[in-house]
């Protein structure tokens, strides 16, 4: 899959294409939806399909303030390729861009530099100034200057399947209901880092401590089964191991920091410190507790382990 940063970074010569656009973040079912949609009509004109996404989210420009980020952009990418994107045009999402009407946006990224046969979209899809266009204006636009425009109804299990909605599952620590709309664990990823020691030295667990991506979509505070993986493998050496997860300030210790710690099941001989990770959460084991001695939290991390081991192992 090809990579190109801005209009500018289309290459000159780039044909027709079909093109899919949105925001993309999460790259849930609702999205491969649209995506799948978009390689259908691929295949029928026998041309590329073109995925276009923002970075950073739109809202980070139009309110100030982002959503936690549920696929960083490199992994959205790497999504979007996955299931069918031969390019992706990532578009910085600035008050200029989000200043242009909706004809202008149609004609200079669309027309201008994509050449759109046609153009795949989610029903709910707005784009322009303040909004101002929605599906029906993209398909009158398409009339004139030479594409198609579909409106892909909005996937639902009962209700719709959103970004917003899979967040909101994520911050209750629903991390199998938000799998299940994401079509894959939640994932975060980060630099493993020092931390207090207390695992490896005081509870007998020794957790590597994730220095999150910033704005990293984080589930609840509790205890997940989940698993620990290297972003990049090394050959010859695991790169994958089942995990119990912390998420929370570690009440127990007093802490006010949130962290993110992974146990790799029955393995104390791991050194990962200041290599780049991710985790992938599969189940909640507990909600966050705090405990009225050591070796009471001892004697429930032990009781968290074995439930992991059965989840992933049942998994």
């Amino acid at each position: 899959m090809r990579r190109w940063d801005g209009l500018e970074g289309i290459p000159s010569g780039q044909g027709r294409s079909v093109v899919a656009v949105g925001v993309f973040d999460g790259v849930h079912r609702g999205h491969r939806a649209i995506l799948e949609a978009a390689v259908g009509r691929g295949r029928e004109l026998g041309l590329p399909v073109v995925a276009v996404t923002f970075d950073p989210h739109p809202r980070a420009v139009l309110t100030g303030t982002a959503p936690p980020v549920l696929t960083p952009l490199e992994r959205r990418l790497e999504l979007l390729g996955e299931y069918g994107a031969d390019a992706v045009c990532v578009l910085a999402f600035t008050k200029d861009l989000s200043s242009l009407t909706p004809e202008e946006f149609v004609r200079r990224v669309l027309v201008d530099r994509l050449h759109a046969a046609a153009v795949v979209v989610g029903e709910d899809f707005r784009f322009g100034h303040r909004a101002a266009g929605d599906v029906a204006a993209l398909a009158g636009f398409g009339a004139g200057y030479g594409f198609t425009a579909d409106g892909i109804a909005l996937v639902a299990d009962g209700d719709a399947i959103t970004s917003t909605r899979v967040r909101a599952l994520l911050s209750e620590g629903a991390v199998a209901e938000a799998a299940d709309l994401l079509g894959r664990p939640h994932r975060v990823e980060g630099e493993i880092v020092h931390g207090a020691a207390r695992g490896r030295e005081l509870l007998g667990f020794p957790t590597a401590n994730m220095d999150l991506l910033p704005g990293t979509a984080v589930p609840g505070d509790g205890v997940y089964a989940g698993w620990l993986s290297r972003v990049a493998p090394v050959a010859g050496h695991e790169s994958r191991w089942p995990a119990a997860i912390s998420v929370g300030t570690n009440p127990t210790f007093d802490g006010a920091e949130r962290t993110v710690e992974a146990y790799a099941l029955d393995r104390d001989d791991l050194e990962l410190y200041g290599v780049r990770m991710t985790v992938d959460f599969t189940a909640r084991i507990r909600g966050q507790e705090r405990f009225d001695s050591i070796d009471e939290l001892i004697v429930a991390m032990r009781r968290d382990v074995d439930l992991c081991r059965d989840v992933l192992g049942a998994a």
